[in-house]
């Protein structure tokens, strides 16, 4: 039985969604699919779209959903104070969501979509809907079945991992509400993806949407083309109603040229263990792009700047990684590490495990979901501070706005969470260009 958690939401009551909490276009109404910590929806709804329902099954991301919802909401009703003194720990979760209205909590919906659950999530995407339409569709499935990293880990490369087939109730979302468009997200490796017949995941899937009357295009976009400052690339798949071609929303290229070491600087300089997780002071000084980009934010307190605490070999290590590359911009070898630093089993493979994030680049390199397990991929430029990214150090490089909380189930602000969400994320800056180029074509 696949479980429904509809966690610190108040209980869905036909009749009781009134209003819109977003004033944007009608024409622009959409539906995020594995919305995760909603990276892609924040970038629509920068563009101008309108969300009408997240659904996820993570119930410290669909906090982070409904905690960002109430963000909007209460912000274009130009009332931010609840929302800071929720930051501040003035209130609690429980406390900040009973102040909201149905329609916010309401609209994200904590479950799994399978077989079971498909006809309940209708209902109240219905009900939420009211008498408008479904313009768009936007998400990916998890992208672990498909990514060239997680076949090469497990022993079947994910051969009969039932989040193959999650595309299939994607289709369905599809053929029940039949948008305008929709907008897929995926890792690479599904360009190589296989079935146990050796068919082409991604042909299978443009198969099935053709049947359901959806058209398909795709490209392959690296974010740090699009302003992002990150190495990032992602399989975006384009679906069109009817048999059109050429339609292809592909933004502009528009590369940053502020580095790394920029974007972190106004951040408060913290050591090991250091940091805060509710409200920090920042640095009068910043660079424009920060503000520029909207990342930026004078008003709402910058939160989950906490570091994890590193044991002595470990910033020893991070110590000579970073000499390393300020030196040669060399990476550092596991191997090549003194044999009494070199407490890992494995040495024949991942030897590139301690990695620093480059100050000196306009770009990281990619920022996946293991952040939440270790921080040695994700060292810090500065070497005075000697340690890993703070959470929200790594919201920055996926462009997530500073006013952007991340949720835990508890409640209680937690950095493993967060650094799981945030890993998993589609940049902000991405969602937004598609989303802009997306409107500019739409027909």
């Amino acid at each position: 039985m696949l479980s429904h958690n509809f966690a610190e939401a108040p209980p869905f009551r036909a009749g009781s969604i009134t209003g819109v909490f977003l004033i944007m276009s009608s024409d622009f109404n959409y539906l995020d699919l594995f919305a995760g910590a909603g990276g892609l929806s924040e970038g629509f709804i920068r563009a101008g779209y309108n969300p009408i329902a997240h659904v996820e099954m993570d119930q410290a991301a669909c906090c982070t959903l409904r905690t960002r919802m109430a963000y909007h909401w209460l912000k274009e009703k130009g009332d931010l104070q609840s929302y800071i003194d929720y930051l501040q720990g003035d209130v609690s979760r429980e406390e900040f969501y009973i102040s909201l209205p149905d329609r916010i909590t309401q609209s994200v919906i904590n479950v799994e979509i399978g077989e079971e659950t498909l006809q309940d999530i209708f209902q109240q995407i219905d009900l939420l809907l009211e008498d408008r339409e479904l313009n768009l569709i936007v998400g990916g499935p998890p992208c672990q079945t498909y990514s060239h990293i997680g076949r090469s880990r497990c022993p079947n490369r994910m051969k009969g991992d039932p989040r193959n087939d999650l595309y299939l109730f994607y289709a369905e979302f599809l053929r029940e509400y039949e948008p305008n468009y929709f907008v897929f997200e995926n890792v690479p490796g599904l360009l190589s993806a296989t079935d146990e017949e050796g068919n082409s995941y991604l042909g299978l899937m443009q198969d099935l949407f053709r049947e359901y009357g959806y058209e398909t295009e795709f490209e392959t976009l690296n974010a740090k083309d699009y302003g992002v400052p990150q190495n990032r690339k992602r399989i975006i798949l384009v679906g069109k109603k009817g048999t059109s071609t050429g339609f292809y929303p592909k933004p502009s290229k528009c590369k940053s040229d502020i580095l790394v070491k920029d974007i972190l600087s106004d951040l408060p300089h913290i050591k090991s263990g250091e940091g805060c997780v509710r409200s920090c002071s920042m640095k009068s000084n910043y660079h424009s792009w920060l503000h520029e980009t909207g990342i930026r934010n004078e008003v709402v307190p910058v939160t989950l700047h906490q570091a994890r605490t590193n044991n002595k070999q470990d910033r020893e290590i991070y110590k000579r990684a970073v000499e390393l590359w300020n030196d040669t911009e060399g990476r550092l070898q596991y191997n090549e590490l003194p044999e009494r630093l070199q407490t890992h089993k494995n040495k024949n493979s991942f030897l590139n495990r301690f990695k620093v994030v480059a100050g000196d680049l306009p770009y990281c390199h990619t920022i996946v979901a293991h952040i939440a397990m270790d921080g040695h991929y994700y060292i810090h430029p500065d070497i005075k501070q000697n340690r890993s990214l703070t959470p929200r150090e790594a919201a920055r490089m996926q462009t997530f706005p500073d006013d952007y909380y991340f949720e835990s189930s508890s409640g209680n602000p937690a950095r493993t969470p967060a650094y799981r969400q945030i890993g998993n994320a589609v940049p902000v800056l991405l969602g937004e260009k598609i989303a802009e180029k997306l409107k500019e074509n739409w027909q």
